[in-house]
């Protein structure tokens, strides 16, 4: 089985001045022909460190894919290192010397002195032609291993390795096959899910299964591995089988499917519509839903009451019960709930309302106490959530978990029809 490390250069990448999508492009671009990524390094514009870099990644993988540091400055040293690490003096390869002459004379710029060096390439390497720009990439191999040097412009780096790299890779790659599939979930934290799963979850095991985790939502990464692609695709499907029977419905969809895709989907399946009144969300669950492409099939009307005197005006919430039992409160949030979907006329309608903090909070009732009620023909459905995060967090996990709750319930009254 062939593997790729990935080595990501730049004193502006370390800092974070600068986000590395470079590296998440090639790995996704890796994995699709069966090549899976094995490590990751990120190294500051030194010699040494590059070097050090190429030794431990070619001592990990087969395939060795680096980005950045073939600029003309002298913070630029990725070719140097691969002249270093290949025992190779840097040559000038007048063609390439050319081929940036004219790039500049095209745009009729005059070349400074100090792009010379990007017409140096160790000896026995092969160039890269760049469409886009001056820097041209190295290829290298060395035993069995395959070096590749990118520049680190992504629009640069994504047309040379497609045009010069990853038809190589491919050829590398034969038959081999790595299959992801992924598992969405939500209702549930990563460790629960994982003793839920038991030895599904070892390491060491093919497929191996990782967690990952946003907003409350964990992605199960069912990824299998063989020397075929059918056989592949066998092994993940019966872990998907086998993990979808022990979450049951903590599962809510596959693959980049969000929560308010799944439940939009279900709503205009069904025909049925969606109000919702928040309160501490401010405007984040109706956001979430009017995100996905035709929710105004279903999607009617939202209110944000803020305040007790919006609550009371706007949604007819009563005063005596906001006074007794306190904004945040299951009784607020259920009227909430009730009166949007009776001034909607939707079939469904949810009601929010809670203290997301930083401030505001009491002993009784915490920063991050949420109330969330979904109503719909029967009696209305109030649960109280405590989320102890920042305030942002707090109100992506509620809408979240609104949307969840409402998934739940479509799905209850679906299976009692």
């Amino acid at each position: 089985m062939k593997k790729a490390s990935i080595i990501s250069v730049g004193n502006e990448v370390i800092s974070g001045q600068t986000v590395d999508t470079n590296a998440a492009y090639l790995s996704r671009k890796l994995l699709s022909i069966g090549i899976p990524v094995v490590s990751f390094y990120t190294v500051a514009d030194g010699i040494d460190s590059i070097l050090r870099a190429l030794k431990l990644a070619a001592g990990d993988a087969d395939v060795v894919l680096v980005t950045g540091g073939l600029g003309p400055t002298d913070d630029d040293l990725t070719r140097q290192a691969f002249g270093k690490f290949l025992d190779s003096e840097l040559q000038l390869q007048k063609e390439l010397l050319k081929r940036i002459q004219d790039y500049f004379a095209g745009r009729d710029m005059w070349m400074p002195a100090k792009n010379e060096i990007q017409a140096y390439i160790p000896a026995g390497a092969k160039a890269l032609v760049n469409n886009l720009g001056t820097a041209p990439g190295i290829m290298a191999k060395v035993e069995d291993k395959l070096l590749v040097a990118l520049p680190g412009v992504p629009s640069e780096m994504k047309q040379m390795f497609e045009e010069s790299v990853f038809a190589e890779l491919q050829k590398l790659a034969g038959a081999q096959a790595v299959i992801e599939k992924k598992l969405k979930c939500f209702g549930a934290g990563e460790s629960t899910i994982a003793e839920m799963l038991g030895d599904i979850c070892l390491r060491g095991r093919n497929p191996l299964i990782n967690f990952t985790v946003e907003g409350g939502v964990i992605t199960l990464h069912i990824i299998a591995t063989a020397s075929d692609k059918s056989t592949a695709v066998q092994m993940a499907e019966k872990d998907e089988k086998k993990m979808r029977k022990l979450l049951g419905d903590l599962v809510y969809g596959t693959g980049e499917q969000t929560l308010a895709e799944v439940v939009g989907k279900k709503l205009a399946q069904q025909k049925k519509t969606i109000a919702v009144a928040e309160s501490c969300t401010g405007g984040t669950l109706a956001a979430l839903i009017t995100d996905i492409p035709g929710a105004s099939k279903y999607f009617i009307q939202g209110w944000v009451t803020y305040s007790n005197k919006a609550k009371i005006s706007e949604l007819d919430v009563p005063a005596d019960a906001i006074e007794k039992y306190g904004s945040v409160s299951e009784q607020v949030a259920e009227a909430m709930a009730e009166n949007a979907r009776k001034k909607a006329g939707t079939d469904f309608a949810i009601g929010i309302t809670g203290i997301a903090g930083p401030t505001g909070g009491t002993e009784q009732k915490p920063v991050g106490l949420v109330y969330i009620s979904v109503a719909s023909d029967n009696k209305p459905e109030t649960k109280r959530f405590v989320f102890p995060s920042n305030r942002v967090s707090v109100r992506l996990q509620v809408a979240q978990t609104a949307l969840n709750l409402l998934r739940i319930k479509i799905a209850d009254l679906t299976y009692c029809s």
